[in-house]
């Protein structure tokens, strides 16, 4: 039986065996990710050559330390595969991102990718999205009044704060509230509608971005296409 770490460790490798030579490649944040960061070093290491854009300052220098050659991603308009951790996913491939504070990089890179694929263990399948809070970033100028909006849409917004108690930063200066919906009837409604309000910069909701599921069990790794019934 394995454990939650060897799940997540077996899917990201999993994943990372579709990486080609010559592929450009979006590299997620998280602790799943970062294992896929480390099977894709060892890839490299043997000879794979390919380059990859980070969704984080600390994905990009866990990146660089694995020896993957790293691209501004100001300059890069496609990927042809994207490799990211989620913090729940439903059986439709809907998923709650950003846990790590990444989502709205995480977002762009999988809306780029040709083919985004997650990697996750056992306890992120879930049969409806909602038990962990969806996070947004904020403008900070705007936070009062995305709080509104939150509220409105039927969610409790919580302002995300570091270990010093102060107002939690992504790398691009923002702020996070974590937003706690509870059971999410419709994700694809609640996405479209969080992303209407102005100064609401991104939201951990992937409703349509996830094209394939490597998911870690206690005993082996199921790979999943969307459109499949995993669970």
């Amino acid at each position: 039986m394995k454990s939650t770490d060897e799940q997540k460790r077996a899917a990201a490798e999993a994943a990372v065996a579709e990486i080609a030579d010559g592929m450009l490649i979006g590299l997620g944040t998280g602790t799943t990710a970062s294992f896929a960061i480390q099977a894709l070093g060892r890839r490299v290491a043997h000879g794979l050559s390919v380059r990859a854009v980070a969704t984080s300052d600390r994905t990009a220098a866990a990146a660089a330390a694995a020896g993957i050659a790293l691209v501004d991603p100001a300059d890069v308009a496609a990927l042809d595969l994207c490799i990211d951790g989620v913090d729940e996913i439903d059986p439709f491939f809907r998923a709650i991102k950003g846990a790590g504070g990444t989502m709205l990089r995480e977002k762009i890179l999988a809306s780029a990718a040709r083919r985004m694929v997650a990697i996750a263990d056992s306890s992120k399948a879930v049969g409806r999205l909602g038990a962990r809070p969806v996070p947004v970033e904020v403008l900070p100028l705007a936070k009062r009044f995305v709080e509104r909006g939150i509220v409105a849409a039927g969610g409790e917004p919580q302002l995300r704060l570091d270990a010093r108690g102060c107002p939690w930063r992504t790398d691009q200066g923002n702020i996070i509230l974590d937003c706690a919906f509870g059971p999410i009837g419709d994700p694809v409604a609640l996405a479209a509608r969080l992303a209407e309000i102005p100064g609401l910069l991104g939201h951990g909701l992937f409703v349509s971005e996830v094209d394939a599921l490597y998911l870690g069990t206690p005993d082996a790794v199921v790979r999943s296409e969307r459109g499949d019934c995993a669970w």
